[in-house]
């Protein structure tokens, strides 16, 4: 574990660099927490992770503040984005299937948008955290802006030990339709085939940074996975000019179909990416109210 730069973070929060590993790939984690902690102390742990295109870099204002409010938070980029390491394919075959350990050419798969290796990265970063000495494991949050709203909410439904979620600006929470079109089956046959490979790194895709592995979208269906979770406290805040995603067909439906604990707020006047400027003080508010709620204990 390395110390990280805190120089743009509160005077009363530290932030070290750590990894975790996701299905054997290296990942990179930032850690943050309040400087003035008693020894042996437990607190409230919030995993947040940015959505489509995004890394940790661009979360170290949310993640200070959360910080200095008293939680310990825990960043990270997924497999093949920001400081991570890549999942790797061999260029040519083994030269021998039954060796273990063996040199060869390898190309790095990055930058591309996979919902279920994005997914599976979450959880094992929820792994990692239950290993962390500073963690009270029974008040765990997770928090996720755009595409990573999504996976945040995916990632309560396949872990159990989440408390509370926080899901912005809501990307994708079903991906059956894509999964299963046309096109993406194209792909997939492609590339099963072994006639096309994966997407060059950072490609464009309708403006965002990266191309999605279509076929992946298939199974990932996280608006029906959370319905097994009326225990865990969702709270979905929306951009009321959203120009990505239907609203009512993802975050809205979602919430409104959850039966446990549940927040939906629609900010009006704002649009997708004015969470991170004109609107962050408000959104990050209603975060904070969120977690304080469900993860911090009272007297």
């Amino acid at each position: 574990m390395t110390t990280a730069n805190a120089a743009d973070l509160p005077r009363d929060v530290t932030c070290r660099k750590a990894h975790a590993f996701s299905e054997g790939t290296r990942l990179t984690l930032t850690v943050f927490a309040p400087t003035a902690m008693k020894v042996g102390a437990k607190l409230p742990t919030i995993v947040m992770a940015h959505g489509w295109g995004g890394v940790q870099a661009q979360l170290r204002r949310d993640a200070g503040a959360f910080a200095q409010d008293g939680y310990l938070v825990v960043t990270f980029d997924y497999r093949g984005w920001g400081e991570s390491d890549s999942r790797i394919i061999l260029t040519k075959p083994a030269p021998d299937p039954m060796l273990v350990t063996f040199t060869a050419e390898v190309r790095a798969i990055r930058e591309v948008v996979d919902p279920i290796d994005m997914g599976t990265d979450w959880l094992n970063v929820l792994h990692w955290v239950h290993g962390e000495p500073q963690c009270d494991t029974d008040r765990i949050g997770v928090w996720g802006s755009s595409m990573g709203g999504g996976y945040a909410i995916y990632a309560a439904a396949h872990d159990p030990r989440v408390k509370a979620v926080h899901s912005q600006v809501t990307g994708t929470l079903y991906g059956r339709e894509t999964g299963h079109s046309a096109e993406a089956r194209a792909g997939a046959t492609s590339r099963a085939r072994g006639e096309a490979g994966y997407p060059a790194p950072a490609e464009n895709f309708r403006g965002l940074r990266g191309a999605p592995i279509g076929s992946r979208f298939a199974d990932y269906v996280p608006i029906e996975d959370i319905r097994a979770r009326p225990d865990v406290a969702l709270q979905v805040v929306l951009s009321e000019e959203e120009e990505y995603l239907d609203n009512e067909q993802h975050g809205i439906r979602a919430c409104r179909q959850h039966k446990g604990p549940k927040n939906l707020v629609v900010i009006p006047g704002i649009s997708h990416y004015d969470v991170y400027g004109k609107a962050w003080q408000q959104v990050h508010d209603l975060a904070r109210s969120w977690f304080d709620r469900h993860l911090k204990r009272t007297a």
